[in-house]
């Protein structure tokens, strides 16, 4: 596994945020969240950065949550940012359960939301379940056209991911599709609906991107942070924040269902079980 989850460059205005597990398509850990953390904070703080780029090394932008790899951590304690939660670990059930993911995905996520620069994701091949929640929480998306969007978590009675901006990202019908099937959306029918901004070769991923970074970065900083927070504020009087915190129960509802009547809280599906659902399908 790479020494650095996470890579954090500067290049003049535009700070970059690059997810760096590619052996494990990005398959999002602890280290790596709070990594992604640590490295937003530094890119908000610098009066230097503008934009924020969001990508993923290697072949995929990312599968989604750790669920099976070498460097899964969710035993393992992480500096408390996101909210007071207490501390994860230790506890039994949903103590333990509620308390992480509302610190590590939907705490963490609602913050960089908020972030005050234009964030940009840069998304190739796989956005996966938790990938979606990464991607959502930017304000533009610019995708290959190799990329795919899923959210399979449903195979698993699990409601969507933690982060639901399901039915504000998509028409709600699309969205129940989208989630009753678990199928993978092209990148082309995701710009035809609208969450995603541009659609590009993947060749011409990194320098499409960073073109819009520039154009975007000669704008005025305030009138940028502004602009952001007008547009999440119109969203929120959407219902968008209250519906998350509703849906955020019925995810963890079907978590305690699950550790009550299966294997684990995830249904007894682990990665392989999950391919060979979507292989299926």
């Amino acid at each position: 596994m790479p020494e650095d989850v996470v890579n954090y460059e500067r290049r003049g205005p535009v700070a970059v945020v690059t997810m760096n597990r590619p052996d494990f398509r990005n398959a999002q850990n602890s280290a790596m969240t709070y990594a992604l953390d640590e490295a937003f904070y530094r890119a908000a703080e610098d009066d230097e950065v503008k934009v924020v780029v969001l990508a993923g090394a290697g072949k995929h932008f990312s599968a989604g949550h750790d669920i099976g790899t070498p460097g899964r951590d969710v035993d393992r304690s992480f500096p408390r940012k996101a909210g007071l939660w207490w501390d994860h670990v230790g506890k039994a059930g949903a103590e333990s359960r509620f308390a992480r993911e509302s610190e590590v995905y939907l705490g963490m996520c609602r913050r960089w939301r908020e972030l005050p620069k234009p964030v940009i994701v840069s998304v190739q091949g796989a956005c996966i379940a938790g990938g979606l929640m990464l991607a959502w929480v930017g304000d533009l998306i610019v995708a290959s056209d190799d990329a795919f969007f899923a959210d399979p978590v449903v195979r698993m009675g699990i409601p969507g991911v933690e982060y639901f901006a399901h039915p504000w990202v998509m028409p709600p019908r699309i969205a129940k599709e989208f989630l009753y099937t678990g199928d993978r959306m092209p990148a082309s029918r995701a710009y035809e609906l609208g969450w995603v901004n541009r659609v590009v070769a993947r060749a011409d991923l990194e320098a499409e991107t960073f073109a819009l970074a520039e154009r975007i970065a000669a704008m005025p900083r305030l009138g940028l942070a502004l602009t952001k927070k007008a547009v999440n504020q119109a969203e929120d009087l959407q219902g968008m924040r209250a519906g998350m915190d509703s849906v955020f129960g019925l995810h963890h509802l079907a978590h305690a269902h699950n550790a009550e009547t299966s294997a684990d809280s995830l249904g007894g599906m682990d990665p392989k079980k999950m391919k060979e659902a979507a292989d299926g399908s």
